[in-house]
C-alpha cells in the first residue's frame, strides 16, 4: 500500500519504495552504522546490502495517518549499540517527516550483526 497525502489541489501518492530509500540513507549517515542487513530466510543467514539495495533491509508499515519503520541494520564493533539505535531512530523519524510530510509512529531497530570495519 502506498502512500497517499490528500490536499485542497489532489492527492499525492508516494511509493514505499521512495520512503524506504529515504529510510535507508538517513540511516547509513549515522555513525557507528555498517550498513543495512537482509537476512537469507531459507538458510537464515544475515548479509550486508550494498547500496543498491538499501530498501531489502526496511519493513514499512502505512496506515491512513503514520508509517512505522523497521531496520535490520549491521553495526560497527566496540560502539554502543543503544546509542547508536538512539541516533539512529531520532535522524530516520526527523527525515522521513520532513519529506514525506507525514507523522512517523515508530522506528523498530533490529541488530543483525556486528562487523569490524
Amino acid at each position: 500500500m502506498s502512500l497517499s497525502i490528500k490536499n485542497a489541489f489532489g492527492t499525492i501518492t508516494i511509493d514505499n519504495e521512495v520512503v524506504a530509500r529515504i529510510a535507508g540513507m538517513a540511516a547509513i549517515d549515522c555513525y557507528g552504522i555498517v550498513g543495512m542487513a537482509a537476512k537469507n530466510v531459507k538458510d537464515g543467514l544475515v548479509q550486508l546490502l550494498k547500496m543498491e539495495s538499501l530498501t531489502k533491509g526496511i519493513r514499512l508499515k502505512v496506515t491512513e495517518c503514520s508509517v512505522a519503520i523497521d531496520l535490520h541494520i549491521i553495526v560497527e564493533y566496540g560502539t554502543n549499540i543503544a546509542a547508536i539505535a538512539d541516533s539512529i531512530i531520532s535522524t530516520v523519524k526527523y527525515r522521513v517527516e520532513e519529506n514525506i510530510g507525514m507523522p512517523v509512529e515508530d522506528v523498530n531497530i533490529f541488530v543483525e550483526g556486528v562487523r569490524i570495519e
